[in-house]
């Protein structure tokens, strides 16, 4: 189950709006959704949170490309929501995604058994063009600096675990806004 909201900064403070992800595929779709949001081109903060597993902080100012910071790439990875930000942070390119006969799922070629004892356990198979890459590192992923102008500085924002967004709106100034959306 995930957690979406969207933060606007206002010359008021900020406001929050629970957001749906249905039509989210890439991470423009995210970022223009933020822009959709924000007040005279102002800071958009964007909230993903899947159960208490990983979190995403997704930062858009105005036109600028958006800031990205997920708290435990490989966790995430493993989500939709969180493999689009991962994938993003690591250049992946999605060309081909749709390509069925690419696909290799069982990560063999042919259908055969792996038979190399000798493989790297650091590498993975890529499930949608069967090539190898290296695996996601657990821990954090982006840009860890975002909302340092904002309050939450890159000490505090690596270090948080548990209910993390609670935690940065209320250095944002913004908790009960965004309880309110929860």
């Amino acid at each position: 189950m995930y957690f979406a909201a969207l933060l606007a900064r206002t010359e008021d403070g900020w406001e929050a709006s629970d957001t749906e992800l249905d039509e989210v595929e890439t991470l423009t779709d995210l970022a223009d959704l933020a822009r959709e949001a924000a007040v005279d081109d102002d800071t958009v903060v964007a909230f993903i949170e899947q159960e208490g597993t990983w979190f995403g902080v997704i930062r858009v100012d105005g036109e600028d490309d958006p800031r990205v910071f997920v708290s435990n790439a490989a966790v995430a990875a493993r989500s939709s929501y969180g493999a689009m930000l991962t994938d993003e942070l690591l250049g992946r390119d999605d060309d081909g995604a749709d390509d069925l006969d690419s696909l290799n799922l069982d990560g063999t070629e042919d259908g055969e058994p792996e038979t190399d004892d000798n493989a790297d356990d650091n590498d993975t198979i890529d499930a949608v063009n069967g090539s190898e890459s290296p695996a996601i590192a657990h821990g954090p992923l982006g840009d860890s600096q975002l909302l340092a102008d904002l309050g939450v500085d890159e000490k505090e924002l690596l270090a948080l675990n548990g209910d993390a967004l609670a935690t940065i709106a209320d250095s944002l100034g913004c908790a009960e806004v965004l309880e309110a959306v929860r």
